[in-house]
């Protein structure tokens, strides 16, 4: 579904003859539309009793399971959402109205929802991808995408900077996935992912079992590269804050997930095996990883004074906790690994929301709001106390955005304190004490940072006044509006019918298990 529609917007974009009349922003609605189509598509496939195990298709190349097909309904889900914050229409004080040919023809839409299709295309395939050869081209194309949408806005140097970045570093991890995936080979000569966990369960040689370890080692290192894992989360601070934030909403949260599901189907093969040297080097990188990203994600985060590095910092963290859940790999640790992988999409998604909104609201004339999606990026808010004194001006949004902050910071009764609580409630369980008492620590202080954007949006600011004349003839769209209102009554009113979320993840934990 996703492969025919990029042939046909090709053609779409390709042909002068149809691209002059259609409107740029018209590519980003069929695409979030396709992206609806596609996960009503999935869902209608998703039969748990027919799936069982897994369902290999194309020669063994893919293998649906039941986590693979609702995780792949989650990113078409969560990628229409993000494509319909693309602008359309937010200013209704411009000469022109609707008819403005600056609304109609806002710079590299279409391109936008292109790219996004194939990173998109990449994501679905990763997350059900069985055999070396379909993962690393899976993760090529959704990698690809992402390299060349951080450097869509080519006018602009900054983005250009974080792009170059970018793509230099992410090479470098998709090397040493490659060099994993030779060293698995050499070993073993097989690509298969299920027969290369048969030959690890019955082998006896210690030789292949330590080149299989290492060949396995690498590819997961290359993969904690691309979700900004530390220590190698040095790129992540910098792409994010450079790209433009209709941008960087996307590079925060979709190539996060299919990486991270496809982690798990590593983990739930090989990390409750018999062979020791497996199960202790994968749960030892995945502890250390975990350790270094809620220190440093914390740590660092207190002295930043830029809003989107700032949540570069509290994304390593979120990563933090989600490895804590990855590496202890039992039924209730998947549950809550889960679980906190929809939490933290949903809880950045409407942040990144909110942001795009208050660039909106925060500039005071309507050429500095299309800024904020012009190849310059002027309009985009960059510093935390350009948020001051918002509250005054524009309570709602300020509500919504505290709450957000509250919910990443793990304050009951939010969603995030639930999806922190069940990892920590599964470490304990688990005998992991010491990362249990590391990962509340850090939650109380990156609460400080939270609470820091927080003030400054609840302090009056002395020239509010002038915001406060033109805030009336600037409005965001309806459907922008409507996503930033659910998103937020969802984390807020989540403790008041929590079961059916809950429900599903833990049916998808021992769907592992029991299979």
């Amino acid at each position: 579904m996703i492969f025919l529609s990029i042939l046909i917007l090709i053609v779409a974009i390709a042909l002068p003859s149809i691209n002059q009349n259609i409107r740029s922003i018209l590519y980003v609605r069929i695409s979030s539309i396709i992206f609806i189509y596609a996960g009503a598509l999935a869902f209608n496939a998703f039969y748990i009793q027919s799936i069982g195990s897994g369902i290999g298709v194309y020669s063994g190349l893919f293998q649906v399971t039941t986590i693979s097909q609702l995780l792949d309904v989650f990113i078409l889900l969560i990628g229409s959402l993000i494509l319909i914050s693309w602008p359309s229409k937010y200013i209704s004080s411009m000469p022109g109205g609707t008819n403005n040919k600056l609304t109609d023809k806002i710079p590299y839409a279409g391109e936008y929802s292109l790219i996004v299709l194939f990173s998109t295309l990449g994501a679905s395939l990763l997350v059900s991808s069985a055999d070396l050869i379909s993962m690393y081209l899976s993760i090529e194309l959704q990698s690809f995408g992402v390299y060349i949408l951080s450097t869509l806005y080519r006018d602009s140097e900054s983005a250009t900077s974080a792009g170059l970045k970018y793509f230099l570093l992410g090479s470098l991890s998709s090397c040493i996935i490659l060099l994993g995936c030779g060293l698995v080979y050499t070993y073993s000569g097989l690509t298969n992912l299920e027969s290369i966990y048969n030959l690890i369960s019955v082998s006896e040689n210690t030789q292949i079992l330590q080149g299989l370890s290492l060949g396995i080692v690498l590819i997961i290192v290359g993969y904690l590269f691309k979700i900004s894992a530390a220590p190698l989360h040095n790129w992540a601070p910098d792409v994010y804050d450079d790209s433009p934030t209709i941008v960087t909403i996307w590079l925060t949260i979709m190539p996060k997930i299919s990486i991270l599901i496809f982690l798990l189907e590593i983990q739930s093969q090989i990390g409750n095996s018999l062979i020791t040297i497996f199960s202790f080097s994968i749960k030892n990188l995945l502890l250390i990883s975990s350790l270094l990203s809620l220190l440093i994600g914390t740590i660092v985060g207190l002295s930043q004074t830029r809003i989107k590095r700032l949540l570069a910092y509290s994304t390593i963290s979120h990563i933090g906790f989600i490895l804590l859940a990855l590496a202890i790999n039992t039924e209730q640790a998947i549950d809550s690994f889960l679980f906190y992988i929809i939490q933290y999409s949903i809880t950045n998604l409407n942040t990144f929301l909110i942001l795009i909104a208050l660039s909106y609201i925060l500039k005071n004339n309507s050429q500095s709001i299309l800024e904020s999606f012009m190849p310059s990026g002027r309009g985009d808010i960059k510093y935390i106390t350009e948020l001051k004194g918002l509250f005054f001006n524009n309570p709602l949004l300020s509500l919504s955005l505290t709450i957000c902050l509250f919910s990443m910071a793990g304050i009951p009764p939010l969603l995030g304190f639930f999806s922190k609580q069940f990892v920590l409630y599964s470490a304990m369980q688990s005998e992991y004490y010491f990362m249990g008492i590391i990962a509340i620590l850090v939650s109380v202080i990156s609460a400080s940072y939270y609470l820091k954007i927080i003030k400054i949006l609840h302090t009056e600011n002395n020239s509010a006044g002038q915001i406060e004349d033109t805030k009336d003839n600037l409005s965001l769209s309806s459907l922008h509006s409507f996503m930033i209102s659910t998103l937020t009554l969802f984390i807020l009113l989540f403790i008041l019918k929590p079961s059916i979320l809950l429900n599903s993840t833990q049916l998808l934990a021992l769907s592992l298990f029991y299979y």
